[in-house]
This record gives C-alpha cells, sequence and structure tokens, in this order.
C-alpha cells in the first residue's frame, strides 16, 4: 500500500464536524452528536475552563 498523495483520494466524503446550534462555531461532532467548543449534547452549562482563558493565570 502507498502512502501520500494517492491515499488523498481514498478519503471519505463524509463531514465530521458542522456547525454548533448553540455557539455558532464549528466545532459539533455529527457522529458524537456533541461540541467540542461548548459542550452542547453532553452537558446543559457551557463547557468552560480556567486554563483556556489567558485571564486565569494573571496575578493581582
Amino acid at each position: 500500500m502507498t502512502k501520500g498523495t494517492p491515499a488523498k483520494g481514498k478519503q471519505s466524503g463524509k463531514k465530521t464536524h458542522i456547525r454548533c446550534r448553540r455557539c455558532g462555531r464549528h466545532t459539533y461532532h455529527a457522529q458524537h452528536k456533541k461540541c467540542a467548543s461548548c459542550g452542547f449534547g453532553d452537558t446543559a452549562t457551557m463547557r468552560k475552563y480556567n486554563w483556556a482563558s489567558k485571564v486565569a493565570g494573571k496575578r493581582k
């Protein structure tokens, strides 16, 4: 089996991530039925972590 350019033709045309209804970002996984960005489909609260914010690491 060869690698590289010929293998690109074997890729499926399925879309893994589509636009999320809640946050509007292109991070909703169509098969998993879950948004990677806001957590829609998995939790009622918005997905949020302190490490994702630049303000979290600042000292007063």
